[in-house]
């Protein structure tokens, strides 16, 4: 069992410490100080706070209503929910094109009514993020709502509650851990995401370039400087992996 173990760390280990081997790291700063580099940082960080954003308003009462919800169909809207999960990111990106685009199913509308194409924008950006990161807040959510003690929501609503206070009131409080946990996962996801976002949004500096489509370009062209953000969004990885370390050790693998 030992040595499988050993030779599985070290095909996990070996690839990050060739990057930080071969990271510039003298020439570190002043990469990172270029105006297009800063730039593709600040999308990134804009744009997985906004599908972060998204996948609370939306993921939460999905949550709720996956975990709570005995009507027929829950189980097959629970693996449709999660299929992003499993979806190749290009897939979700021409999934995307096709439901949105401008010859889409709902995008045509949005053409012709308002004049307004989604593809190839910001906001596409944070569509393509959402779509393939709000999965990780929803079944983190959920399992913490089936694991929650309903016992105090009915106690609640006996004593004259309103739902929505009750949500607020006991619900939320009981989950904050495993909502918190799920909005690092999300935001960490959306930050990640590449293949989506390249198909739906494009790679326009300054607009829809993000640091993993800034980093595709320039391994082929700088890989010293694709070295030196790949190696930026490692050390956002492992800050994630951080904020979520109480959260492994106190409930395992549960996420």
């Amino acid at each position: 069992m030992l040595l499988p173990a050993l030779v599985a760390a070290l095909f996990l280990l070996l690839p990050l410490a060739g990057l930080l081997v071969r990271a510039p790291w003298t020439d570190l700063p002043q990469l990172l100080s270029e105006p297009e580099v800063f730039q593709a940082l600040r999308l990134s960080l804009v744009c997985a706070t906004a599908a972060t954003g998204l996948s609370l308003f939306f993921g939460i009462p999905l949550a709720w209503i996956l975990a709570r919800s005995r009507r027929p169909g829950i189980s097959v809207l629970r693996a449709l929910v999660t299929l992003p999960l499993v979806l190749p990111p290009v897939v979700g990106g021409v999934a995307l094109l096709v439901a949105l685009g401008r010859r889409g199913l709902v995008g045509r509308y949005l053409d012709e009514w308002f004049g307004y194409s989604l593809p190839f924008t910001t906001t596409a950006v944070i569509l393509a993020e959402t779509f393939v990161a709000m999965p990780f807040l929803v079944i983190t959510v959920e399992g913490a709502l089936r694991t929650a003690n309903q016992g105090l929501e009915e106690a609640a609503a006996t004593l004259g509650s309103k739902p929505f206070a009750t949500f607020r009131r006991i619900t939320l409080p009981l989950i904050a851990p495993s909502l918190v946990a799920g909005s690092v996962l999300t935001w960490a996801r959306a930050l990640g995401e590449f293949g989506a976002t390249i198909t739906f949004a494009g790679n326009f500096p300054g607009t829809t370039q993000t640091m993993p489509l800034k980093i595709y370009l320039l391994i082929q062209n700088d890989p010293d400087a694709g070295i030196a953000l790949s190696l930026v969004m490692l050390l956002v990885s492992v800050a994630a992996l951080a904020l979520l370390r109480d959260r492994w050790l106190s409930s395992g693998a549960r996420l």
